[in-house]
Parts: C-alpha cells; sequence; structure tokens
C-alpha cells in the first residue's frame, strides 16, 4: 500500500460517512459514528478483497470497489443499530 493509495482512501472514506450523515442527519456524535464505520468498513473491504484476490474496481494497489461496497454496509448495519431502542 503505498501513501497515496492510503490517503485516497481515506479521502473516499471520509466522504462516506460525511456524507451520509448530511442524508441522515444527527448530531456530533453521530458524524464521529458514520466516520468510524465508514473507514472500518472501507478498509475492511479493501482487506478482504486482497485476501480473496479480487480486483473488482481497482485503482492500483486499492481496491475500490469492494471498499466501497464495504464501507455503505458498514454505514447501513450500523444506521440500522443505533435505531433500536434499548429494552431494559
Amino acid at each position: 500500500m503505498t501513501l497515496p493509495s492510503f490517503m485516497l482512501g481515506g479521502m473516499l472514506a471520509t466522504l462516506f460517512g460525511a456524507a451520509f450523515h448530511v442524508w441522515r442527519g444527527g448530531n456530533g456524535f453521530r458524524l464521529l459514528l458514520y466516520q468510524g464505520l465508514a473507514w472500518l468498513g472501507f478498509w475492511g473491504g479493501h482487506w478482504v478483497a486482497g485476501l480473496l484476490g479480487w480486483e473488482f474496481a481497482s485503482y492500483g494497489p486499492l481496491h475500490i470497489g469492494l471498499a466501497i461496497l464495504g464501507s455503505w454496509t458498514a454505514l447501513g448495519i450500523g444506521y440500522w443499530l443505533s435505531l433500536m431502542q434499548n429494552p431494559l
């Protein structure tokens, strides 16, 4: 992983987290939650693509296709889990 590809991935993950926050709204805690989920999902998707050897929409050493899918999946699941009420 080169520094430029890491920076591109970080910018994309940050953009996805911010876009999700603009779309769904919330306070500062939600923004941090969405940023963390976007980063975890993005780099998790990149890691899984490298582990499995999938080359879907790769840009240099960065597996952007599955990284984007991982980011949006983590954001969706995290948002859904944050809506659940504590029964206690």
